[in-house]
């Protein structure tokens, strides 16, 4: 056991490292490209970041570890949901919810109605599907595409004036400048491209050993995923959201972790794929939608705090980051105490 713990911390270090460069060299070619940091926390920065997630899951489907799988991605959720309290007790001279535009509660919403879909179908016990796939997997995939449709549109006014800004300062920019721009862009994209390969090699590891210390400690694999191994590998998000919020790019930063939450939902979808044993969401432990809907509470926490916004605040009455925070604590309590 102590080397499926080693290997464990390695690997789990190993995907904080990646993760934590995949999101800066992300950032950067969102920078450089002029997309805007609510579409870029939402949909690049929440993909780059939840890469750990997603490769964990599919490493566990094609281990036959189905509740490590849906462990790691449900716990995540829960995990999010904590960063996004502790972001906002951290950052005190101004509430980090109340600073972020309305558009994040279209993702909010999104990440919920994907989660509680989810939910639906591991309690439904549904073997109905194609191919070894599950529909309720297909299912998730399509409504994250359409919700990310939905987002774009409601984006799609502001990226104009942002592509007609860069459009006026790129004709005042001289030729060394472009060239400044392109090799940055180069360098951003080789980056990029070197942590997504570190993260597919440690992903694999990172289920093993997770399994590995399940079987031999006699600890159930839903535990191990949804505590220790969904903490670990959303190291990333943490990291991300905690550096963006120091620059005051807290769109970022909120962007990040809803639509991670979104993102992780439809990943049941390529964990399907790798599971050989028959649609996934109808072979987990039914204990996963508790986990979900807790998931489900905590973000309606968070989304209540970017919608409220009134002058005058009492303290025993509003959406507050101490609730998030400890009923996140509680919700591990009830599920696993």
């Amino acid at each position: 056991m102590f080397t499926s713990w080693i290997m464990l911390l390695l690997s789990g270090a190993m995907i904080v490292i990646a993760g934590t460069r995949l999101s800066r060299y992300g950032d950067q070619l969102a920078e450089l490209t002029g997309l805007g940091r609510l579409w870029v926390g939402v949909v690049l920065m929440a993909a780059a970041t939840s890469l750990p997630e997603v490769l964990t899951t599919v490493s566990a489907g094609w281990m036959n570890a189905p509740d490590l799988a849906a462990g790691d991605l449900f716990g995540a959720g829960l995990a999010n949901m904590f960063t996004l309290g502790l972001i906002d007790l951290l950052h005190r001279d101004r509430r980090v919810w109340e600073q972020t535009a309305f558009e994040h509660t279209l993702v909010a919403s999104l990440a919920m109605i994907l989660t509680g879909l989810a939910a639906f179908f591991v309690l439904l016990r549904s073997d109905i599907g194609h191919g070894g796939i599950g529909a309720g997997s297909v299912l998730l995939l399509l409504v994250y595409i359409f919700g990310m449709r939905v987002v774009f549109r409601q984006e799609d006014v502001k990226r104009r004036q942002r592509a007609q800004h860069i459009l006026a300062e790129a004709e005042v920019d001289s030729l060394a400048g472009g060239a400044v721009r392109r090799d940055g862009l180069r360098r951003a994209a080789i980056g990029f491209g070197a942590a997504t390969l570190a993260l597919i090699i440690a992903a694999p590891l990172l289920a093993k050993s997770a399994k590995d210390i399940a079987d031999q400690s006699g600890i159930s694999t839903t535990f191990v995923g949804t505590c220790l191994v969904a903490v670990v590998t959303t190291l990333p998000e943490l990291v991300t959201s905690l550096a963006a919020v120091r620059l005051g790019a807290f769109d970022l930063a909120v962007g990040n972790l809803f639509g991670s939450n979104a993102f992780n939902m439809a990943a049941f979808f390529f964990a399907d794929l790798a599971y050989g044993g028959g649609p996934l969401l109808s072979a987990i432990e039914p204990a996963h939608a508790l986990t979900a809907l807790w998931g489900i509470l905590m973000m309606n926490v968070g989304l209540m705090g970017i919608v409220y916004r009134v002058e005058k605040r009492y303290v025993l009455i509003e959406p507050d980051s101490l609730v998030m925070i400890l009923g996140y604590v509680l919700g591990l309590w009830l599920l696993f105490g």
